[in-house]
């Protein structure tokens, strides 16, 4: 991959030798290009703001601004940014307060080198990564709790709407949902904007949360293609 072809990405933890070992994991794989540092969700805003990174790496946990704060701010200055949240421990408020906010990934620090690696490329691809056993239990507890009220009742959607979102948020991609329905990406993509502006749903990962909740899949399957 030529420097052209990298990912670029902003790194943001309070623990300096954290930012370098995070730098050092990701330029060692040659598939990014770290563009800047933070060391709170605000120089993180302002960092972004500058700098444009395709992926954020934001640790949960930080001074003045947490990284879920941040993490809602810049998902509304740069809707198309990805977003990877990192933690000491995959605690369920966190991954539901992550996703909720519009982070794509969610990852404990101490993940292995080459599996931090492949989230942050998941995540750039467009996909949602999770760790699977925090999926497990964050979902497990999602489907005992109501609805997100901003959701409004699952009768706003139509049948193509509910067979569309259904796929997606069981983990179905793009092109395959496309194949099933007879019809383009395209159409795939603007019906799931459709079902959002139905739902008042701002973000994709949000939308699988909600088809969790209401009961049209069971669980949700790391890997969720938003492209």
């Amino acid at each position: 991959m030529s420097p052209s072809e990298s990912i670029t990405v902003l790194i943001v933890d309070d623990h300096p030798l954290m930012r370098k070992g995070l730098r050092d994991v990701l330029e060692g794989s040659g598939r990014f290009v770290v563009v800047g540092e933070a060391e709170d969700g605000e120089e993180a805003l302002r960092a972004a703001a500058e700098l444009k990174p395709e992926v954020v790496v934001m640790d949960v946990i930080m001074p003045r601004m947490d990284g879920i704060d941040a993490c809602r701010e810049l998902m509304a200055l740069l809707p198309d940014t990805r977003v990877v949240m990192l933690t000491a421990a995959a605690q369920e408020d966190a991954v539901v307060d992550s996703i909720a906010a519009g982070a794509s990934g969610f990852l404990e620090k101490y993940a292995p080198p080459e599996e931090f690696v492949t989230a942050v490329l998941d995540v750039a691809a467009g996909r949602l990564r999770v760790p699977d056993e925090a999926v497990k239990r964050v979902f497990a507890m999602l489907r005992g709790q109501r609805p997100l009220e901003s959701a409004g009742p699952l009768e706003r959607l139509t049948a193509i709407e509910r067979e569309t979102l259904t796929l997606f948020a069981s983990g179905t991609p793009y092109g395959e949902i496309a194949r099933v329905r007879g019809v383009s990406v395209v159409t795939v993509r603007n019906t799931l904007y459709r079902i959002q502006d139905k739902l008042g749903i701002e973000t994709k990962p949000e939308l699988v949360i909600w088809a969790v909740r209401n009961g049209l899949v069971d669980d949700i399957v790391v890997g969720i293609d938003e492209q």
